[in-house]
């Protein structure tokens, strides 16, 4: 007599140890649902984080901005622009201060706005988007300190 643990299988045995195809259907069927809803939150990340990148970087310049107000008194000049804030040359404070070590870009590489008097507030700072363009929806909406 032949041990247990060494019988050959019967046909039904055999059936037993793989999957079917209908079992593996189902699985990429659930696989394929999972992916249709993570997928397209997980692309629209680097540009969400564009926008809040945009937004972090307009409230260091409009920090900047109000400390040039109480040295001055007022806020530079359209013209002047935001090289107001990196001091030195004709733009050297009374205290001989920069406000910034550089002017960041905006996320997709152009340089931030500036407008005195502004449009939408006493000053605006602003990103024209990813269209480098005034207005747009989405990715290409323009981002300021208007904006929350």
């Amino acid at each position: 007599m032949i041990p247990p643990a060494v019988r050959p299988l019967s046909n039904a045995g055999r059936r037993q140890l793989g999957f079917s195809l209908i079992e593996v259907m189902v699985v990429v069927v659930i696989v394929g649902i999972l992916a249709a809803l993570i997928v397209p939150n997980l692309m629209d990340r680097p540009d969400q984080a564009r926008r809040v990148a945009a937004r972090q970087d307009i409230n260091t310049l409009m920090q900047a901005m109000k400390l040039y107000r109480l040295d001055h008194g007022r806020y530079p000049t359209t013209e002047q622009g935001l090289q107001a804030l990196l001091g030195g040359g004709s733009n050297q404070t009374a205290s001989g201060r920069a406000y910034l070590d550089h002017l960041p870009a905006d996320p997709w590489g152009a340089p931030y706005q500036y407008l005195n008097p502004g449009v939408h507030g006493e000053i605006d700072i602003f990103s024209f988007g990813a269209d480098a363009r005034a207005g747009g929806e989405g990715n290409d909406a323009d981002i300021g300190s208007w904006t929350h």
